[in-house]
């Protein structure tokens, strides 16, 4: 009986030995999407990210094959993450959800926030020079997001046109007001292409 028994308690151990790995890496992943938000890319370090995940740098290797792997996957996680976060806004606003998610998108808060913020502000000019891979992932939320956006415009012949203009206008309007020193320049840049917009 308890020679039947073992196998069972093996494959347990497996199953909850993976499902634990499975765990980690995507805690680890977490950790560097919002680092490479908040932080230069070139910045990472990988010792730094394991201690923050209360794992060893030897561990590191057990999830990803490379620094470079890392930082693909972890950029497409952060991209892809705001996918959800820009829907949400927009469903908040029942009478006019291209307006909730631009006022959601502007906000102070996002503009405060960069690691759970939209990864294509701080990832634009990485991308810009970085590998295909990165290029293909921030690619694949840009038209995400145009396709989102000109969703929400029914009356619209040129809405793909207008979700272009929209997008690049939230985008650029963040990065900036990140960018400036004077606080009260960086809320006139939102909130004048929040008005422009609505």
């Amino acid at each position: 009986m308890a020679l039947l028994r073992r196998p069972k308690e093996r494959q347990v151990d497996m199953g909850h030995s993976q499902a634990e790995k499975a765990a980690t890496r995507e805690r680890v992943l977490q950790i560097a999407s919002r680092k490479i938000r908040s932080e230069d890319i070139a910045r990472l370090g990988i010792a730094d990210l394991m201690n923050e995940a209360g794992l060893t740098h030897g561990g590191f290797y057990k999830h990803f094959d490379s620094r470079d792997d890392l930082i693909t996957q972890a950029a497409a996680a952060a991209l892809a993450e705001g996918t959800a976060k820009m829907e949400r806004s927009a469903q908040e606003n029942a009478r006019d959800p291209q307006a909730g998610l631009i006022g959601a998108y502007l906000a102070k808060k996002h503009r405060d926030d960069p690691a759970t913020g939209c990864a294509l502000v701080t990832l634009g000019a990485v991308a810009g020079r970085d590998d295909r891979h990165l290029k293909e992932a921030y690619e694949k939320q840009v038209r995400t997001y145009l396709d989102l956006i000109a969703g929400l415009d029914k009356n619209s012949e040129d809405a793909r046109a207008e979700a272009i203009l929209t997008l690049s206008a939230l985008v650029g309007a963040v990065l900036m007001a990140r960018a400036v020193a004077d606080e009260a320049f960086s809320d006139e840049l939102l909130e004048t292409v929040r008005a422009r917009l609505t």
